[in-house]
């Protein structure tokens, strides 16, 4: 029997969508609070409401349209129809936010307000629409032994989406240049960020022929009847067995419980920093970028490491791992009053343990439903995560209130510590292959 081996080159191409999407966020989350506080002077609390806005129509829209793609038939596919529906529409919304920012900026008035605010909100409806769909290409081309190696790649691809940005930002906006600026133009930075996004999805549509592939992919698992977990019931449906459905529920609960954690620690790190070491936004954001760092060079040994051990222990290795760092991050921000090359170490590993667990979670939810479910369960993936962002930036921020900032990383690692416990209860979604090394580790990948 051969082995399988995994389309690096086609995976790569799978991933621009999730690059499309990864770059705008970085964005988003980068340049609207500015707009929001600058152009239109609201203050913290406000902003922080209409930021939140993307996570809460997350909770309903992800699943929804996930399910929806799995629902639906066309000569392009289940997903492709919503990858292209969503980005065009997102390139247009997106690129008249600029211009109603200059505009209230020269003449302010109230309907121009009104008129970012819904261009805003129907933006953030043009992305729902599209995410579940995208990320579920991945699994829809490949076989379930194989996800977790592609996922890591998807990863990758949306960490160069978010690079991309960056460097976008830097070179259009050093400080020096708007530093005097009553009023900075961003509009760009929106076409140049909107021309990626088109640009990564158009070499998509060309390159991968979604219903062929997928086709292909279905016949390889039908002849895999072992790696399939649904059962039929008496009308001839799949189902999930119960012990299935046990371990799905301890799996979402687990990645609610993990992301409760680190983005308690994302949100609020730079304002922790400030307050109990007296540092400023570069030592915060450069303990951040090395966290990044760390997660884009695991990204694919952490995928060829799960195939060998199991993505189960893969999570729960990342999971140890980050509870430590937590804890020793607590110690080394209050015991210290700069920051220092051991917190810079202790963020690399952060990232590490963070693609160990990032990487492996999505497939483990995927593996357990049938190829034609794909959409919905990539959805209850981003209802659990999405879920848990909501959650967090409040809960941690009461917490620090009532308690003092020194509660964050007792916080962090407390959740994360329990999602340990929840994940020993998961006993379903560990498919494995026998990985390559070395150089045969390549000899897969398509030009």
């Amino acid at each position: 029997m051969n082995k399988l081996k995994l389309n690096n080159g086609r995976t790569i191409l799978v991933g621009l969508a999730f690059l499309s999407i990864c770059s705008f966020w970085q964005m988003y989350d980068s340049v609207v609070p500015l707009i929001l506080k600058k152009t239109f002077g609201m203050d913290e609390s406000l902003t922080g409401v209409i930021m939140a806005a993307d996570n809460i129509l997350a909770l309903f829209l992800l699943p929804l349209f996930g399910g929806l793609s799995d629902r639906t038939r066309s000569k392009l596919g289940r997903r492709t129809p919503y990858i292209l529906g969503g980005t065009a529409g997102a390139v247009i919304l997106m690129n008249l936010l600029p211009v109603l920012d200059n505009s209230y900026s020269r003449a302010a008035a109230p309907f121009k307000l009104a008129a970012f605010v819904v261009t805003l909100g129907l933006l953030l409806i043009a992305m729902g629409t599209y995410r579940s769909p995208a990320v579920a290409l991945m699994p829809d081309v490949t076989p379930k032994p194989l996800r977790s190696k592609a996922n890591a790649i998807i990863n990758l691809m949306g960490a160069v989406g978010g690079i991309l940005y960056l460097a976008l930002a830097a070179v259009l906006y050093p400080t020096s240049r708007v530093a005097d600026l009553e009023h900075v133009n961003y509009q760009p930075l929106f076409i140049i960020v909107s021309l990626i996004m088109a640009a990564a999805v158009i070499v998509l549509l060309l390159t991968i022929k979604e219903p062929k592939l997928t086709v292909e992919n279905l016949a390889l698992e039908q002849s895999h009847p072992e790696w399939n977990l649904a059962e039929s019931d008496d009308s001839g449906m799949e189902v999930l067995p119960a012990p299935v459905k046990r371990s799905l529920g301890f799996l979402l609960a687990s990645i609610a419980l993990w992301f409760i954690g680190y983005n308690g620690v994302t949100t609020w790190f730079t304002t922790y920093i400030s307050e109990v070491m007296g540092e400023g936004l570069g030592g915060a954001s450069t303990c951040l970028l090395v966290a990044t760092a760390g997660a884009i060079v695991s990204y694919i040994p952490i995928g060829i490491i799960a195939s060998r051990i199991g993505r189960k222990k893969t999570i729960h290795a990342g999971i140890i791992l980050l509870a430590a760092c937590f804890i020793s991050g607590y110690f080394l921000t209050t015991l210290f009053t700069s920051i220092n090359v051991v917190m810079y170490v202790v963020f690399v590993l952060v990232g590490l343990a963070w693609a160990a667990i990032n990487v492996n979670s999505l497939p483990m939810v995927v593996e357990m439903c049938r190829g034609s479910d794909v959409g919905m369960f990539t959805g209850y993936y981003y209802t659990a995560s999405m879920l848990a962002q909501v959650i967090t930036p409040v809960a941690a921020g009461s917490l620090m209130k009532s308690i003092g900032y020194q509660i964050l990383f007792p916080y962090a690692a407390l959740f994360v510590t329990l999602s340990f416990v929840t994940m020993c209860f998961v006993r379903h979604g560990d498919c494995r292959a026998e990985a390559k090394v070395g150089l045969d580790a390549f000899e897969d990948m398509d030009d």
